[in-house]
């Protein structure tokens, strides 16, 4: 998937520290295909979330989404599961980083927004070009901080494996 200038869905909403185990529970780690892992995303927090999450859907959360381990699992998970992208307060440090790389948009709430009025199951706006997600429903703006520099260029194309395709032959269309 490549970066959209604004994506509509669904919100799910998700407190701190969620980590990694609670994105795809351990057991799941075996999959072989990794396109299957969406269907197990969330299975510990949310078990209906593969079968009720739709294409563009997206997760808000507090701080520190994404903690525990490195492993790129989690994001995939997400990503296969259809997510069009995770806004958080803040991010584990390796888990923002593969997200970017894998291609999953994320991004983080602006010092002073008010998200907490956002509802789970609100249908949301999330507007990469003006930082915003916007709930019409209700009327509700948060700002979000602006995606720059290498990580919106990585995302912009897709992923990082697509960024480094297209600087290394440029000639050919991605």
């Amino acid at each position: 998937m490549k970066l959209m200038e604004t994506i509509h869905g669904t919100i799910w909403k998700a407190g701190d520290h969620v980590d990694t185990d609670a994105i795809l529970p351990g057991r799941f780690m075996a999959q072989t295909v990794l396109e299957d892992l969406g269907k197990h995303a969330f299975a510990g927090l949310w078990p209906d979330f593969a079968a009720q999450v739709r294409k563009g859907d997206f997760i808000l959360a507090g701080e520190n989404f994404g903690c525990g381990s490195s492993r790129e699992h989690a994001p995939l998970a997400l990503k296969f599961a259809g997510v069009g992208a995770v806004v958080a307060r803040s991010f584990a440090r390796i888990f923002y980083r593969n997200a970017i790389t894998i291609g999953l948009p994320v991004v983080m709430i602006a010092a002073g927004s008010d998200a907490e009025k956002v509802a789970a199951g609100d249908l949301g706006e999330l507007s990469f070009l003006d930082a915003e997600l916007r709930i019409p429903d209700r009327g509700l703006v948060v700002k979000l901080e602006p995606l720059a520099g290498p990580a919106l260029e990585i995302l912009k194309v897709g992923g990082l494996l697509s960024h480094l395709s297209a600087k290394l032959r440029p000639d050919k269309p991605h």
